[in-house]
């Protein structure tokens, strides 16, 4: 098969790979209709993490074609959706709401799924299917489904946003844009986006955001803070993952607030006594996707969301290197890449 490799930082091919195989009862394999590249992925392709001959991708849908003897949750044919992270959801740590953090966890990025097909540990616990075969259109979503929507999900859960907040949502990514769709669809009344991007504007509008801040740092919280009578959002989602965002988030939201975080943390430090006085809730990590597919998928099956949006540009498999570029030169918000 052909698959995405990351031979170092900036350079990216597509390569044959070894057809997967099954290796555990608990396996199923899965031919992929469609993958797309995180913002995540963009760490080692920048340098700022390891890549060596690394394969790429953890985001996925697609239809099963051979599955283990211990899988009975899903069967060939199925079309599935499955989580960044595979887990058993039976453990102490999935049944309290955490399957990314499952005693058993195993990351998808680590098997690679910007390819034709994919090896899906832990099958029964990991993938969902959808309520039949879905309309093309519904493909880009579902997708979705499978990280930065259940990411921006759990970022506005974690913020604990909902009906009277004010949100406020650090980062225009994907996840970020998302957040602002989760935020209002847990029933924000309020939803503030931070972004200098004209075309992630719009987006950010479309799915519900009510004020734009361009402002950054120090600039940025002044301008929340304007916005809301001095105080701050009561929830902020951080979806970027470096210092100055991770500040701009705590430093925007009101004592008592909260903040979900979920951008990949690179070389964030806190001040304990800041942290202290703050008198904020932090919560967030690994986004716990698996909890929340079931009914994302729903909302997406019966198109009340259309998260799918968030992907910009479509490209065939063969031409992920462009696609790298495209999100790398911000030419790109999400690329999708159909084998």
């Amino acid at each position: 098969m052909r698959g995405v490799i990351m031979r170092a930082p900036g350079d990216v091919r597509v390569e044959d790979r070894e057809n997967p195989t099954i290796l555990e009862p608990t396996d199923a394999i899965i031919r992929i209709t469609a993958s797309c590249i995180c913002g995540s992925d963009l760490w080692g392709y920048r340098g700022a993490e390891p890549a060596d001959h690394t394969p790429m991708g953890h985001e996925y849908v697609g239809v099963v074609t051979e599955v283990g003897a211990d899988v009975t949750t899903v069967g060939v044919g199925d079309f599935v959706v499955g989580s960044f992270f595979a887990s058993d959801n039976t453990c102490e740590i999935c049944l309290s709401g955490y399957p990314s953090r499952c005693v058993h966890a195993q990351p998808m990025g680590a098997i690679g799924t910007q390819a034709e097909y994919a090896r899906i540990p832990l099958a029964d616990g990991t993938l969902v299917a959808t309520p039949g075969q879905p309309d093309p259109e519904l493909i880009p979503s579902l997708l979705a489904a499978s990280d930065v929507l259940g990411t921006g999900w759990f970022a506005a859960v974690a913020a604990e946003a909902g009906p009277g907040k004010t949100v406020a949502v650090v980062g225009d990514g994907a996840v970020g844009l998302l957040g602002i769709l989760a935020a209002r669809e847990l029933g924000a009344e309020r939803i503030i986006a931070m972004s200098r991007h004209a075309d992630r504007q719009a987006l950010a509008r479309a799915f519900g955001a009510t004020d734009i801040v361009e402002e950054r740092g120090d600039a940025g919280v002044a301008a929340i803070k304007e916005l809301t009578g001095g105080l701050g959002a009561h929830s902020v989602i951080e979806a970027v993952g470096t210092q100055e965002s991770m500040m701009q988030a705590i430093r925007a939201t009101r004592p008592g607030g909260h903040v979900g975080y979920v951008g990949v943390s690179h070389g964030v430090s806190l001040d304990g006594l800041e942290l202290f006085f703050s008198g904020i809730h932090l919560h967030g990590g690994p986004a716990p996707v698996r909890r929340f597919l079931p009914e994302l998928i729903q909302l997406i099956w019966d198109r009340k969301i259309d998260p799918g949006l968030v992907f910009d540009l479509a490209l065939p498999l063969e031409d992920a290197a462009e696609g790298y570029r495209a999100m790398d030169e911000r030419r790109a918000i999400k690329v999708l890449l159909t084998p």
